[in-house]
């Protein structure tokens, strides 16, 4: 079984809309709205895999990154671990550089049906956020 790693950015902006991304077509759950990141890499730490995730999904180089959450997921043909950034601060304007479509919104708006199942914990965790905050 496939057993991956991945960094994730949660992008925020002062007005507490995030900035996600949407998951190709034939990608592992394709169409699916998602925060930009991706694997770790051999030797490399989860917030330096986040930088160069960013810099290479998005176009911006995270300026301070905060864990979030780490999160394990089983899917049928893999198991994944998820870490979770707090992105608040970056240089550049993010947009989907690889070709994918790319939108702000709003924190409280944001659907746990439009993104993969294990996202889940995190999106509840950060509507509550929201409202505590």
């Amino acid at each position: 079984m496939k057993t991956l790693q991945i960094a994730v950015g949660i992008i925020r902006n002062p007005n507490n809309e995030i900035f996600i991304t949407r998951r190709a077509a034939d990608a592992h759950m394709g169409n699916k709205l998602e925060f930009p990141g991706g694997k770790i890499e051999a030797g490399e730490t989860a917030e330096k895999a986040l930088i160069r995730e960013l810099q290479e999904e998005v176009g911006i180089t995270p300026v301070n990154a905060t864990l979030f959450d780490k999160l394990e997921y089983q899917f049928p043909d893999r198991h994944i671990t998820l870490w979770f950034w707090m992105v608040e601060r970056w240089e550049g304007e993010p947009w989907g550089k690889e070709g994918q479509s790319g939108q702000w919104i709003a924190q409280s708006a944001l659907n746990v049906n439009d993104f993969p199942p294990a996202n889940e914990p995190v999106i509840a965790k950060l509507v509550q956020t929201l409202q505590a905050g």
